[in-house]
């Protein structure tokens, strides 16, 4: 008798409340095979939460950890491969780190095969729609009550670029809710969540020579020369600098300059 599992098994982050799913298939020769399950969670054992989960196939749930026997028998065509599925839900009141293990042993016809998943709990980034204008007042007012009671908020994010809508990240994201529920100039959550992925060109800092091109003529705001008028040379992208040339000097007089050291006043055509 022979008997393997196919199935990706990567470990998962999740945030709190999300789920996941993997799906993966049994092949065998016997034709009754029982399922086992061992769940391990922490990293605090017996005092972590529990995490939800779930065994079944494409037709529907076959087992669930809420029940008293860790076993399920199953009937499998003989010479055809079965499809099955294992979730998890990640606890609402779950902290950094805590994790499940999932191990799903198959036994049949003498023959055994096991396959294990795993998911680890991690902080979720929510959308918070606001009044166009009012971002840094609901920050603040935010901020106030994050610091009050469980500390369920770790960060928030408002660009400068971005008009009625501010990150924020944290574990619990029904108290992220409840938090941001009484803000007058909140409006709501958008649902689901986001990642790092979306919102890093926020995170990253534009280059201070972004949008300036050579020929622009620009206005020096720093420096000995401030308030005189400039041809753009030349621009070293790499250390944000440019080279402009005094217009209105009796001498042509070459300077080098920081990118956030001069406005652009007329763009080269």
């Amino acid at each position: 008798m022979s008997l393997s599992i196919i199935g990706n098994n990567d470990n998962k982050d999740l945030g709190a409340g999300m789920a996941v799913k993997w799906p993966f298939e049994v092949s065998t020769d016997a034709i009754d095979v029982q399922f086992t399950f061992d769940i391990s969670t922490g990293p605090e054992g017996s005092d972590s939460p529990d995490w939800n989960v779930e065994f079944g196939e494409p037709a529907g749930p076959i087992w669930d950890n809420y029940r008293s026997k860790r076993e399920a028998r199953v009937d499998i065509p003989l010479g055809k491969p079965k499809e099955f599925y294992l979730e998890v839900i990640c606890p609402k009141g779950a902290r950094y780190g805590d994790y499940v293990s999932v191990t799903v042993t198959a036994s049949g016809g003498g023959a055994q095969n096991s396959i294990t998943f795993g998911a680890r709990a991690v902080q979720s980034i929510m959308i918070l729609k606001t009044q166009i204008d009012q971002e840094r007042s609901v920050v603040d007012s935010l901020n106030a009550k994050a610091l009050l009671g469980e500390k369920d908020i770790y960060a928030m994010l408002s660009p400068s670029n971005l008009r009625g809508y501010i990150f924020v990240e944290g574990m619990n994201t029904d108290r992220m809710r409840e938090k941001a529920r009484d803000i007058r100039k909140a409006r709501s959550f958008i649902e689901g969540e986001t990642g790092l992925i979306e919102i890093d060109h926020y995170l990253t800092p534009l280059s201070t020579v972004v949008g300036i091109a050579e020929g622009d003529l620009v206005e020096l705001i720093s420096g000995p020369f401030k308030g005189e008028k400039a041809r753009v040379q030349y621009i070293d992208q790499g250390k944000e600098e440019i080279r402009v040339e005094l217009i209105e000097a009796m001498v042509p007089i070459p300077l080098t300059v920081n990118g956030d050291s001069v406005r652009v006043i007329e763009k080269e055509r």
